[in-house]
């Protein structure tokens, strides 16, 4: 079993990442409804199977025409209106103009379309022109949007309310997405009882495996929460083994340290090969957070105080997610800010500290919240977090950080 490191977090995150590829994990395609595919990942290619539009249409209500027919102060005779959903195969004369709707279908004669607001009823039933036409003007040409056959959302696609349009235009009620990620959490304790029940003096409620779950759902996973395990050997043996039958990622949420009383390391060096990649990152709050594979099953041990655990997992088990998935994360949100105050930082680790955002004298301010690893109200207090990169001591007040938003 690997002995405690110190592994810079990038390059053990790569570690991590290059042994899955070893041993991939297929998750399979499964169909969604468009209502329920915000957020979920394309599986497949997605091809056009003809022209977008199919037909030639009209980007504003007014006339469709000839070009060479319009000028100044022209007057042309209106041959009627072409109604919404109507395809006109009736010839357009020369010298003569249709009323149109945006969105309809222009006549393979008229090659521009006057908005009606550019011109004026005559009562002979002419319209004046205010202007003169070029072809193409305020029409939309046959694939101008999409090549017939052309790939038009590609799989990996995080699916947006655009894409979900763009299926929907293609007549596809239900999209192909790749199966959400199933992710065994796995809580630990003898201190802890279920959010539900009261607490005795010494007991805590878990709060972990929910705070977790919300994470693992917001980054594309489906969470399974296996329980709260009790400090012995044999409860963290059996759980691994469910865990391991029922889902494509596992979280032992506390355990990872050194005591006596931390069982996580000697499960997953049980659980299969490689087993144990990293023990111990450049990283905090988090140091001791454990990256395995085992028999192709990726294996996180991340500590057990709700601050390392949640700044932990948003820093390494989201990615990864996204990563089985197939997908890119959807980018971070970061701000511009003044630090209030000045800030410490042991150079020797890569440190993600909770901020408050605030307006002082029209300047958008951060002001750090220090706060102990086992409390979880000061990142419900900050709006973000900003990282003071490894070889970072410190920042003083008046520095300038990019504070990355809590979503």
């Amino acid at each position: 079993m690997p002995t405690f490191t110190m592994a810079r977090p990038d390059e053990a995150l790569a570690l991590l990442w290059e042994a899955m590829a070893r041993a991939p994990r297929a998750l399979e395609a499964e169909r969604v409804s468009l209502a329920q595919a915000r957020g979920r990942v394309l599986a497949v290619d997605v091809h056009s199977h003809g022209p977008i539009p199919e037909f030639r249409r009209s980007t504003v209500d007014g006339f469709a025409l000839r070009a060479a027919d319009t000028g100044a102060g022209k007057t042309l005779s209106v041959a009627g209106e072409i109604p919404m959903g109507v395809f006109r195969t009736q010839a357009l004369p020369p010298g003569v103009a249709i009323k149109i709707h945006t969105g309809g279908h222009v006549p393979d004669e008229a090659d521009a379309v006057i908005m009606v607001e550019r011109t004026s009823a005559l009562a002979d039933g002419q319209i004046r022109l205010d202007e003169g036409l070029t072809p193409g003007d305020n029409v939309i040409q046959i694939a101008e949007d999409v090549q017939p056959g052309s790939v038009v959302i590609c799989a990996g696609a995080i699916l947006r309310e655009q894409e979900i349009g763009g299926l929907a235009s293609l007549g596809i009620s239900q999209a192909p997405v790749t199966r959400r990620p199933r992710v065994a959490l796995i809580s630990s304790g003898d201190e802890l009882v279920p959010v539900e029940s009261p607490t005795r003096p010494g007991q805590i409620r878990g709060s972990n495996a929910p705070m977790l779950a919300a994470l693992v759902m917001a980054n594309g996973g489906e969470p399974l929460d296996m329980g709260i395990l009790p400090d012995n050997p044999a409860a963290f043996a059996a759980a691994a083994e469910r865990a391991k039958a029922n889902s494509d990622i596992i979280v032992f949420m506390a355990g990872s340290s050194m005591s006596d009383r931390d069982y996580t390391a000697e499960t997953i060096t049980a659980m299969g090969a490689p087993g144990i990649l990293i023990h111990g990152i450049a990283f905090r709050p988090g140091k001791p957070t454990i990256f395995a594979v085992c028999d192709g099953t990726p294996v996180f041990g991340l500590p057990g105080n709700p601050n390392s655990a949640l700044v932990t997992a948003r820093r390494f088990l989201g990615p990864t997610l996204w990563r089985m998935l197939g997908a890119t994360p959807p980018p971070p949100r970061y701000v511009t800010a003044t630090l209030a105050e000045a800030i410490r930082s042991p150079a020797a680790l890569e440190h993600w500290i909770p901020a408050a955002l605030f307006e002082q004298a029209g300047e958008r301010m951060a002001r750090p919240i220090i706060t102990k690893s086992n409390l979880i109200f000061g990142l419900v207090r900050a709006e973000g977090m900003f990282c003071l990169p490894i070889g970072v001591d410190g920042l003083p007040a008046g520095a300038q950080v990019q504070v990355e938003y809590f979503d």
